[in-house]
C-alpha cells in the first residue's frame, strides 16, 4: 500500500474504505461479511475509513468490528456532522455524542461538515457557534482535524476553502467531473493552500465501469497494457501529487483486494503520455452522448438572473450519458439544494451568455429543454419542500412558473 501525508505528516492510505456500501443481507448491514472485508483491508494496509451518520448501520457497524478487533489504534475514522439537520449549538453537540456511541470511541480523526453546496450552509454553522465548537472538541481531542465534504460548483468551493482554516476536504473528482463541482481547479487551489484532498466518487458510483458507451469499452479492451476501467480511473487520480486519498465503496473481498492491488503501485506521475490520450480517448467517447456542447468554462456567468447555466446542463448531460434518475439526483443534490435560487426558469433571455460562450451554444433555448427534463412537476415539488425546510420562506423560488 502506498500512503501520503496530511497537513500534520500522518500517513494516510491513498486507498481509503467508504463505508456507505457495506455488504448487506437484504435492507440491513451483513455484520459478518463487512468484517471480513474491514480486517481484510486493515491487513493490506488501508487505514482509513469514511462513513457519515446518515448512511444506514454505517457507523454502528464500523464501531462494531473496529471495537471488537481492537483497531482503533490501527486506523484512522472520519465520519460527518449532518450539517443539514442542525439547528442550534445543542444538536451539534447531539450528533456528536451520538456518532461517538455509534462509533464505540471517544475521539474522531477526521470530522467533516457533510455536503456543504455553498457558502451560505458554512456561515449558517458559522452563526451558531460552530468555530468555537469546533476549537473546544480538537483541544480535548474529541476531533482530530476538521474538514468537509462538498457537492456544489468550483466558484462555491473556492470560497469555503478560503471561509476557514481547514485541515482537509472531500469533493467528488474523476475523469468524467475534471471541470465540474470543485474540479481539477478546486484540487489544485486546495493543494496551493496545503489543504490535503479525499477523493468520492473515483468511478461516479460505478458508471465509469458500467454505464460506458461500448465505443470507450472497445478502448479500453483495446488497451495494450490490458489495464480494465476501473484501473485507468483510479490510476488518473493516483497520478496527481494533489490526491491525498481515494475513497472506494468495497463491498467484496475480490474488490478490495484488486483496489489494494492497485494502489500499492499506482503513484505520483504513474501515466505516461499514451495513457492520458487513451483517457482522452475514452472521455470523448463518453461525450459523444451529451445532449449540450457544454465544456464547463463558465465564460457564461455569473448570469446576471442566478441561473447555474454550466451545473444545469452538466447534469442535463448526466441524463444521456448514465441515466435520467441519476442527472436528476445530481442535480438535486450539487444545484437545487443552494440558497441563493439557481433555476433555469429565471431566465429572462438577455442573451449576455450566448454572447460570451464559446461554443456558440443557443443557450437559452437548451436552458428551457434541461428544465423540463431535470424538474418535471413532482421534482419541482420535492425541491420546494426541501428548499423550504432548509431556508424557511427565503427558500422558495422568486419567480413566478
Amino acid at each position: 500500500m502506498l500512503y501520503r501525508e496530511d497537513r500534520r505528516g500522518q500517513k494516510i492510505s491513498q486507498l481509503g474504505f467508504g463505508c456507505m456500501r457495506f455488504s448487506r443481507k437484504g435492507s440491513a448491514i451483513d455484520l459478518e461479511e463487512a468484517e471480513k472485508e474491514i480486517l481484510r483491508a486493515v491487513e493490506l494496509g488501508v487505514n482509513y475509513f469514511d462513513t457519515a451518520y446518515i448512511y444506514p448501520g454505517s457507523e454502528a457497524c464500523l464501531g462494531e468490528i473496529v471495537e471488537r478487533n481492537d483497531l482503533r489504534s490501527k486506523i484512522y475514522i472520519a465520519t460527518k456532522l449532518p450539517q443539514y439537520l442542525i439547528r442550534n449549538q445543542n444538536s451539534i453537540e447531539k450528533y456528536f455524542k451520538e456518532q461517538l456511541l455509534r462509533l464505540k470511541t471517544d475521539h474522531v480523526d477526521y470530522y467533516l461538515m457533510h455536503m456543504l453546496t455553498d457558502i451560505d450552509a458554512w456561515q449558517k454553522l458559522q452563526g451558531m457557534g460552530i468555530e468555537e465548537w469546533i476549537a473546544e472538541k480538537k483541544a480535548s481531542g474529541a476531533i482530530g482535524q476538521i474538514g468537509f465534504s462538498f457537492h456544489g460548483n468550483t466558484k462555491m468551493f473556492l470560497q469555503l476553502l478560503e471561509a476557514y482554516d481547514w485541515d482537509f476536504c472531500q469533493i467528488q473528482y474523476n475523469y468524467a467531473d475534471e471541470v465540474s463541482q470543485a474540479g481539477r481547479k478546486g484540487l489544485k487551489a486546495a493543494a496551493l493552500k496545503g489543504i490535503p484532498v479525499i477523493i468520492m466518487e473515483p468511478l461516479r458510483g460505478g458508471k465509469l465501469v458500467s454505464l460506458l458507451p461500448k465505443e470507450a469499452k472497445q478502448l479500453i479492451a483495446d488497451d495494450p497494457e490490458h489495464r480494465n476501467a476501473a484501473e485507468l480511473a483510479f490510476s488518473w487520480l493516483w497520478d496527481q501529487p494533489e490526491v491525498t486519498c481515494v475513497l472506494s465503496g468495497m463491498n467484496s473481498i475480490e474488490m478490495l483486494e484488486e483496489n489494494c492491488r492497485l494502489a500499492s503501485s499506482a503513484g505520483p506521475r504513474c501515466l505516461k503520455a499514451a495513457d492520458h490520450e487513451l483517457i482522452s480517448r475514452i472521455k470523448l467517447a463518453i461525450d459523444a452522448n451529451l445532449k449540450v456542447g457544454c465544456t464547463g468554462c463558465g465564460y457564461c456567468m455569473p448570469c446576471p438572473k442566478g441561473v447555474d447555466i454550466p451545473g444545469t446542463f452538466r447534469c442535463y448531460n448526466v441524463t444521456s450519458t448514465e441515466s435520467l434518475g441519476n442527472g436528476r439526483h445530481e442535480y438535486f443534490q450539487s444545484v437545487a439544494l443552494r440558497k441563493e435560487t439557481p433555476f433555469a426558469t429565471q431566465c429572462v433571455a438577455c442573451g449576455r451568455c450566448e454572447a460570451h460562450c464559446p461554443q456558440h451554444l443557443p443557450i437559452i433555448n437548451e436552458l428551457r429543454k434541461a428544465d423540463r427534463v431535470l424538474r418535471p412537476w413532482y421534482y419541482r415539488a420535492a425541491i420546494a419542500v426541501a428548499r423550504k425546510w432548509l431556508f424557511g420562506r427565503k427558500g422558495k423560488e422568486t419567480t413566478d412558473e
